[in-house]
């Protein structure tokens, strides 16, 4: 009621009449607070506090606090400190000037208990006030407090201000009375106070502070769930300055895990629209520091809290001891919060022996020194402590004080909390402040508040420093009580008012209990020195260390918070459960060196080994005189032995124990046992280090590669962590798999199926996992990929990855970057060095997945790079498979040192530029760290230049393109390189972290994100987990080869471009396709056109819209292989380098099919021009035929008689002889084609073309006769053929293959020229010199593709194989040309529509020749021929499209398709004939498979009736709305109507002409009844057609039609038709211009009938491993000469041969090699191969699994599926 009423009233006076002065004015201080009228609250206050001053005596009710039990005074000087003293020193009030504010004596008696503070709103909780309200009152305290400051008014004007201030109320006397009535009399409010549980309402208040702190920040929810640090690392682009208390949370969070030593600043950002920000701090709108840390710390999990104190502690921040509760008035110790920390010191005492001491702080044995606070205190006790743990060049903020941004407001949760701040000396004397290590604690608050904290301090502590203005007579009684402690005090006076001689002589009576003595008592008074002042604490604290008998560790404080009651983190059951199973494995480690040789050994010699044995079968240096093939099958033997080695070392205890806990523990339990075990492996490895450190007096010089190898052994020997227990387990998982493969033993046999699934958890929570083995300096493949497998799993597929690594030399940072710039845990520190490579996974927040288009980041950190003067091999291969595996790569660099920047930047250049020619690009950040000093500086612009020459020195050892770091990466010198100020601010270990490093990996994050942003519309796609794994295992395996760019094959860039040929394949048969239809369209419409039109002009524009149609059509099928690598956006910048490829052969078909359109366009027009000349006279002959018919017509009409068929038979006979009589030959025979000498013309080209020749070649021109008019014999070989000059010596080695290879070459091109001729001379068509210019060509280009010189034949080969081919042409091109002409003869043409004539001379005479009659005849002569001739010309395309689209099979899908359906089908049938003619003649195989599978589909499970029927519906429908007249056209005459409907089929179909004159004889019918019996008929004509192509046998049909569906498949699944120059096993490359041919398994040469020259034995080698071996190859191409294997690209450049991806990718050769070894040998006259025993085990399943992998015909990419052993 009181608030209600209050909220209308500005001063309450009448209150002070009504409760009396002291009361009332409390009253109305408390109700305008409450209602925010605080102004004249604090003006009340101030006349109030300035009446006690008055008072000669303080009320005091404050006793001897005693522990658990009391009666209640500690709690009531708990508050009055709290909201007193205690606020004052932080709040920057300066309590001397403060006076205590004197209760009426009415209220003592009643307002004992705590909560007894006047500044509380008890009357407001009494009456009924609320929770927001009181809070409200208590944001105001501080202003209130603020009053304290204004004691300098004289006590007139205080009266005269407060009489104003009753003035104030008169208007309100009404409201006044109501509420006093409601409030009652001064003694029923105090009867009623007396009976308000006035303890219990503080407790409340007390209780409720925590939950209005944590709602304020969005903390609430985290009170039970705790805040996981997973929570905290989800990667968010950018970072925003707070706006509200919500943000700052997260903002520490963020902060302090980056390193940020403004982490504890408190400022929020621009405020809110309409906000009034003046620049003052509103303490209504932040929180004071230390309450943000307590709440965040509170608020989460033990490993969070880990986390943020170790980063803290680099901070140098001082860090919670004893945490407050936010539920109970139980402290907690954080001992295991800190178990995390380590640090690395030089104490005086032995830094000469010993060198530096690096162990866990927990465990660090040191006194500790406690300052606390007694009372009202004039010295900040927190600025102190910063001085003296502080070097005076650079002060440092250990603790919080009152200065510092936020230092003032009032604390609310860190009230008791105890902060704990230590200084580690580094060795110099000079400049070290202490030479030992040492502790100290501060407690925030009044030690009679918080007793039972400060007892704590006294029982751990070597001294106890007392801070206070001076000792009150209840403070001996409290002090006295300290008697039986052992520790040492020490006083500190700070009043500051010159008393401070009555201060000392205060402290007299507490001398015998506390053992004090004139050393313990230090004053600071008015005029004391303050740096002085300082300094004498400081040797203070160097003389109690001196002689300080108390030195504890941390982990000993845990007895005695124990013994006093309070919690300890490290209690919790799993916590305890994890130490205890990690106690049970270390306890057993006494010398670490010693623990790995015998408990590890897995890791040791045996992977050791394992990965030579890897490496050397890419690189087989050590092959000697073995066949490749038989080595690498001993090589296979000695890997798989190694592995069964491993495999039966068994288990060692300790790996025992560590799976057992893996496997057995909770989650929680799990961590807290990993941590445990890091932590105590730690401990362990420091001290065989320092054990091992005095040995080596002498520092090794650091440019002494031997003395910097034997050290690196030392620390590698020494280091031992959890990361070696997970290496095991990994090669344990390695070596089950391979037994399991091998078929040693069974599934149910296995044991660590589930240990890839919990490391793929460990690593989803942060842990960091092993990639590259950094002491074998491999990958153990099979267990990388399967615990990612299991991580894919586990994020249920969104799994997208944008990979960060760091590269750098050794000791630059890399680790401390990372993890400072994303908040990771790689280790760091003497021994903890990055070994190989680490991979931890980042989860992108939500917001931010949409930006950076990924679901994870994955940050990959490195071991040093030492340069190539240090000779080590693994340098190369890692730094170029974590390249080729990032998106974003940071080149760590140190400024000082030039050489070994020089030497890391040509590592990083050299892996940069192999991977770059295989199609990464990575973005770049050249980062360099300045270690001089902390300051910022530019980047260094030498270094750059040392960059440049780098890049280019290096890519002109590798042989590439680049010439520059930014042609392989994306990097541009001003944008991506940095300047990082060292790491500490100052020398550690007492420096903080150097705020401008932190600052600057800041910046450095923000571009990496903006880089990455903006990019995402340049087809970055991020990978997934599967194919980061693909990449993964395809980049190790090609980083063992020497070559990489030779040697990189990834499944998923071979499936992507397989996927984009078959894209290719389809886009270049649409383009066929809609040129085929073109053409014939075009053809038809030549054949339509009328007489005269074909002139030249006509074939220059046909040759226009030939160029014009191609140039669309290019322009769709470029458009199409655009979107094609669009839709490739995954893997778009990898396959960039084949774009061209298809583009190049995209206009490559173009120009081809431009050739081919024109060529038959050209070919239709002489063939029109011909026939037009014959219709010109055909139709004077149809004139005259006409007049005679009618004319005899009307003679027969005029007969008296009847004449019946054989009279009307005589006299049309006669008629028409007489016609033909009469008819002027001599007119017609100028239009009678010419019979030519086809063999004279040929011949006549044949010469031109051999023009070039000289010697004995052109003497052949000379000849009467090229081509002889005899018939053409088999073409023979002949040795004048070769010209073996230039190997003369050894002519008998090679004359074999060079005799057989040019009879090859001759036989195909023989072939291909028959099969031509064969389907012009089918054409039925006219010769034109078209053809032998064609055949000619179809002679020269593959001649000119492999020039004389490389195929070692002679130009007589040349003459004679055009002889031979043209010999046999001119045969066929003459018969042709004379049935052509014998067709076409004027008189033959009318002799065959005498017929015609008859019948409709007869129909008319006997007046049954009707409109039905002649819509019949148009159908059967006209239209039928028409028709039929449309669906041969479509038939072709439709039957292509049918196979492809709905064939219901694969096969001629693309190429790879055709290959393993072929291949497949010839091994379950065991064919060995097919095989020979696969091999040996693989243009006639596939050929005749074609043509095989043709004939076998359309005659057994399809028909091709359907698609004649579908092409026929087409057009008939077409002529059938063409027949649909309207009413205007239906009273035409038939002629018109005809000649439109001609017209507009004129692309369609061709109408005889010669049929079309003898219907339109004296035809009577108009247009309108003629096309209604057409429409009537044309169903009928339609059944008739298809009916007569039923019984046609397939075969005969598919060789009748113009397109021929067997030669378009060809092209389709042919290729380039190149073969390997070593096994000649065809291209798989897509298009047909592209710039490099491969395959993507090689056979072995024997089955190409290689052979040993001495023994004539097969050779079983292949050519994947020969370029990988030490082998040397001989042949014509090479004249005979040795040319090594490896260098093969000298002789063949346009071949890309790889080594094979596994050692089971060619099994279906080697099997088939295996199968039909005796029979190969029989065919190739030679003695069977000596194959290897590895090779004869093979199965015919093992067989099609290779198939079926190495052809990429696998449903799906197998992840976990091993596909070689160790790859």
């Amino acid at each position: 009621m009181i608030l209600e009423e209050a909220e209308r009233l500005e001063v309450v006076e009448e209150m002070t009449d009504h409760f009396g002065t002291r009361y009332g004015v409390e009253i109305a201080v408390d109700v305008l607070n409450a209602i925010n009228k605080r102004k004249h609250a604090d003006d009340l206050s101030q006349a109030l506090r300035e009446d006690d001053v008055n008072q000669s005596a303080v009320s005091a009710t404050a006793q001897a606090p005693r522990q658990e039990g009391g009666d209640g005074l500690e709690q009531g000087q708990a508050s009055d400190s709290q909201r007193g003293t205690e606020q004052e020193e932080e709040a920057g009030i300066n309590p001397e000037e403060k006076t205590e504010i004197q209760e009426d004596p009415a209220l003592e008696k009643t307002d004992t208990s705590p909560g007894g503070d006047p500044e509380n709103p008890e009357s407001l909780t009494a009456a009924g006030a609320t929770e927001e309200e009181i809070q409200d009152e208590q944001g105001s305290g501080s202003e209130l407090r603020r009053c304290d400051d204004r004691m300098d008014l004289q006590p007139l004007e205080k009266e005269e201000r407060f009489n104003t201030l009753r003035q104030l109320c008169g208007s309100q006397q009404k409201r006044l009375r109501s509420l006093r009535d409601s409030t009652g009399t001064k003694q029923e409010v105090l009867g009623r106070k007396s009976q308000c549980p006035w303890k219990e309402t503080f407790r409340k208040e007390r209780r409720q502070a925590p939950c209005e702190v944590l709602s304020r920040l969005h903390l609430i929810r985290y009170v039970d769930d705790k805040l996981k640090l997973s929570h905290v690392l989800e990667i968010i682009t950018r970072h925003q300055t707070p706006r509200s208390l919500a943000d700052f949370p997260w903002h520490f969070l963020r902060k302090v895990l980056g390193l940020d030593g403004t982490a504890r600043n408190m400022g929020l950002g621009q405020k809110a629209k309409g906000g009034d920000d003046k620049g003052e701090m509103d303490t209504g709108e932040t929180l004071h520091p230390l309450d943000l840390i307590c709440a965040v710390l509170s608020c989460s999990d033990p490993f969070l809290q880990q986390e943020i104190l170790a980063r803290m502690a680099m901070c140098q921040f001082a860090l919670p001891l004893l945490l407050p509760s936010l539920k109970a008035s139980q402290c907690t110790l954080l001992l295991w919060a800190m178990r995390g920390i380590a640090t690395t010191w030089m104490p005086h005492t032995k830094a000469k022996s010993r060198g530096p001491r690096e162990e866990s702080l927990v465990l660090t044995l040191m006194p500790t020194f406690s300052f606390v606070r007694l009372g009202r205190c004039s010295v900040s006790k927190s600025r102190l402590l910063n001085e003296i743990l502080s070097p005076l060049q650079q002060p440092h903020n250990f603790f919080v004080h009152r200065d510092m941004e936020a230092g003032n407001v009032p604390r609310k949760l860190a009230n008791g909390l105890v902060e704990i701040s230590w200084y580690f000396p580094s060795g110099k004397k000079s400049s070290d402040l202490f030479p030992e290590p040492l502790a100290v604690t501060n407690l925030r608050g009044d030690i009679k508040s918080h007793w039972q904290e400060f007892t704590f301090l006294t029982q751990v502590s070597s001294a106890v420093f007392i801070l206070t203005d001076g000792v009150q007579q209840s403070d001996y009684e409290l002090l006295s009580s300290l008697q039986a402690s052992t520790t040492t005090y020490y006083f500190i006076l700070t009043h500051q008012d010159g008393a401070t001689n009555e201060m000392v002589d205060s402290l007299k009576n507490l001398t015998p209990a506390l053992k004090l003595t004139q050393s313990q008592v230090l004053v600071r008074g008015q005029d004391t020195h303050h740096a002085h002042f300082v300094e004498k604490l400081r040797r203070s604290l160097r003389d109690t260390m001196t002689g300080a008998e108390r030195k504890g560790r941390l982990s000993d404080m845990a007895d005695v918070a124990r013994g006093l009651e309070m919690k300890v983190d490290e209690d919790h059951e799993a916590c305890q459960k994890g130490k205890t199973r990690a106690g049970d494995i270390t306890r057993e480690i006494k010398d670490v060196a010693k623990y790995k040789r015998d408990m590890l050994r897995l890791q040791g010699d045996l992977w050791k080994e394992l990965a030579r044995v890897e490496k050397e079968r890419c690189q087989m240096r050590s092959q000697g005189d073995a066949a490749p093939e038989q080595y690498q099958s001993q090589l296979t033997a000695r890997w798989l032995h190694l592995r069964g080695q491993q495999h039966t070392c068994g288990v060692p205890p300790g790996v025992t124990k560590f799976i057992a806990a893996l496997r057995q523990l909770a989650p929680v339990e799990k961590r807290y046992f990993l941590k445990w075990l890091a932590l105590q492996l730690d401990h362990v490895m420091w001290g065989d280090l320092s054990r091992q450190r005095p040995q080596d007096k002498e520092k090794p010089n650091r440019l002494d590669p031997r003395r910097l190898q034997e050290a690196d052994e030392l620390v590698s020997a020494a280091s031992l962590g959890v990361e070696h227990f997970m290496r095991e387990l990994g090669q344990l998982y390695e070596a089950e798999c391979s037994m399991l493969k091998e078929g040693n033993i069974q599934e149910h046999q296995r044991k660590f199926r589930p240990l890839p699934g919990i490391a793929a958890e460990l690593m989803l929570e942060g842990f960091p996992v092993e990639l590259i083995d950094g002491d074998a300096a491999n990958i153990p493949v099979q267990w990388v990929t399967d615990l990612l497998t299991q991580l894919h799993a586990r994020v249920e597929g969104r799994s997208r990855l944008l990979v960060v690594t760091v590269v750098g030399a050794q000791s630059t940072g890399k680790s401390t970057l990372l993890n400072a710039m994303f908040g990771l845990q790689f280790a760091t520190g003497s021994g903890r060095g990055t070994p190989g490579a680490f991979m931890s996974l980042r989860k992108v927040a939500g917001t931010s997945q949409e930006q950076l288009g990924c679901d994870f980041l994955l940050v990959i950190d490195t071991k040093g790079l030492k340069g190539p003067q240090w000779a080590i091999p693994h340098d190369n291969e890692l730094a170029t498979v974590v390249i080729g595996l990032s998106d974003i790569v940071m080149v760590n660099m140190v400024m000082e040192n030039t050489t070994e920047t020089k030497d890391v930047l040509q590592v990083v250049a050299h892996a940069a530029l192999r991977t770059g020619e295989i199609g990464v690009k990575p973005f770049c950040q050249l980062v360099q760290h300045d270690f001089s000093d902390g300051s910022s500086r530019p980047p260094n612009m030498a270094l750059l230049e040392q960059l440049k020459d780098v890049a280019q020195a290096t890519a002109r050892t590798e042989k590439g393109k680049a010439t520059k770091l930014s042609d392989v990466m994306r990097y541009d010198a001003e944008n991506h390189t940095w300047c990082l100020p060292g790491l500490w601010h100052g020398a550690p270990p007492v420096a903080p972290v150097n705020p401008a490093y932190s600052k600057s990996v800041e910046e450095l994050r923000a571009s990496l994100f903006e880089a990455l942003q903006k990019t995402r519309p340049e087809n970055r796609a991020a990978k997934d987990i599967p194919q980061f794994v693909e990449w993964m295992r395809s980049l190790w395996r090609a980083a063992k080869h020497e070559n990489i760019t030779l040697s990189f094959r990834n499944r998923l860039l071979a499936e992507a471009y397989n996927q984009l040929s078959m894209d290719y394949t389809e886009l270049e048969w649409g383009f066929r396709k809609a040129m085929l239809f073109w053409a014939s369209e075009t053809e038809t419409s030549i054949q339509n056109q009328p007489t005269g039109t074909l002139d030249k002009r006509a074939s220059i524009q046909l040759q226009h819209e030939v160029q014009e149609r191609v140039r669309q059509e290019v322009g769709k099928l470029v458009e199409g292989i655009e979107l094609c690598f669009e839709r490739e956006a995954a893997s778009l910048q990898l396959m960039e380098k084949h774009r061209e490829d298809f583009l190049r052969s995209a206009e490559g078909l173009g120009k081809e099919l431009e050739n081919d359109c024109f060529a038959k366009c050209q070919e239709a027009v002489e063939v029109a021009k011909g026939r037009h000349r014959l219709e010109v006279a055909l139709g004077e002959c149809h004139r005259q035929l006409g007049k005679k018919v009618s004319g005899l017509l009307e003679q027969c009409r005029a007969s008296e008689d009847q004449l019946d068929s054989d009279v009307l038979d005589a006299e049309f006979e006669r008629a028409w002889r007489e016609t033909l009589s009469e008819l002027p030959l001599s007119p017609l025979e100028k239009y009678n084609l010419e019979k030519r000498q086809i063999r004279e013309e040929m011949e006549t080209q044949l010469r031109k073309d051999l023009e070039h020749l000289e010697g004995t070649a052109r003497e052949l021109l000379g000849e009467a006769r090229l081509l002889s008019d005899r018939p053409a014999l088999p073409f023979q070989m002949r040795k004048e053929y070769l010209d073996l000059s230039a190997v003369r010596g050894i002519i008998e080695r090679f004359t074999q293959a060079c005799w057989e290879r040019t009879e090859a070459l001759a036989q195909s091109l023989i072939e291909d020229c028959k099969r031509y001729t064969a389907e012009k001379a089918a054409s039925k068509a006219g010769y034109h010199e078209v053809y032998c210019r064609e055949l000619l060509r179809m002679v020269n280009e593959p001649l000119r593709k492999c020039p004389s010189q490389q195929r070692r034949t002679s130009a007589l080969f040349e003459v004679e194989l055009k002889r031979h081919i043209l010999g046999e042409a001119a045969a066929k091109f003459q018969k042709m040309h004379e049935d052509f002409i014998r067709e076409n003869d004027t008189l033959q043409r009318l002799e065959r529509l005498k017929p015609q004539y008859l019948s409709m001379f007869k129909a008319r005479y006997w007046g049954r020749h009707e409109c039905r009659d002649w819509a019949w005849d148009f159908c059967q002569w006209c239209l039928k021929p028409a028709l039929e001739d449309y669906v041969s010309k479509r038939l072709g395309v439709e039957i292509v499209d049918d196979l492809v689209t709905k064939g219901g099979s694969s096969t001629f899908k693309s190429r790879i398709h055709f290959q393993y359906a072929v291949l497949k089908e010839l091994l379950e049938r065991e064919d060995f004939n097919g095989y020979v003619q696969y091999i040996q003649s693989h243009v006639e195989f596939v050929k005749s498979r074609i043509q095989r599978q043709l004939v076998t589909h359309y005659t057994e499970k399809a028909s091709l009736g359907g698609l004649e029927e579908k092409v026929l519906s087409t057009i008939t429908k077409k002529v059938c709305k063409v027949l649909a007249c309207s009413e205007a056209e239906k009273t035409q005459p038939v002629a018109t109507f005809l000649s439109r409907f001609c017209e507009e089929l004129r692309q369609d179909l061709v109408i005889p002409r010669d049929s079309l004159e003898v219907i339109l004889f004296q035809t009577t019918a108009t247009a309108g009844e003629f096309s209604a019996r057409l429409l009537h008929l044309v169903p009928l004509l339609q059944r008739e057609v298809l009916a007569g192509w039923k019984n046609v046998e397939v075969q005969s049909r598919l060789s009748g039609l113009p397109v021929k569906p067997q030669d378009e498949m060809f092209k389709r699944v042919f290729g380039c038709g190149e073969q390997c120059p070593f096994c000649k096993v065809p291209c798989e490359a897509g298009g047909r211009e592209h710039g490099e041919h491969f395959a993507s398994v090689h056979r072995p040469q024997g089955l190409d009938s290689y052979r040993c020259e001495e023994t004539n034995v097969l050779v079983f080698d292949v050519c994947s491993s020969s370029v990988v071996s030490n082998n040397w190859f001989q042949n014509a191409d090479t004249a005979g000469q040795l040319h090594p294997y490896k260098e093969y690209q000298q002789y063949y450049p346009a071949w890309r041969i790889q080594p094979d991806p596994s050692i089971h990718a060619s099994d279906y050769w080697k099997f088939v090699f295996k199968e039909f070894n005796e029979q190969f040998a029989r065919v190739y006259k030679c003695l069977p191969a000596r194959l290897p025993e590895d090779w004869c085990r093979l199965t015919k399943e093992q067989a099609l699994q290779s198939l079926s992998k190495s052809t990429y015909m696998s449903s799906r990419v197998r992840l976990s599926q091993q596909d070689f052993p160790g790859t």
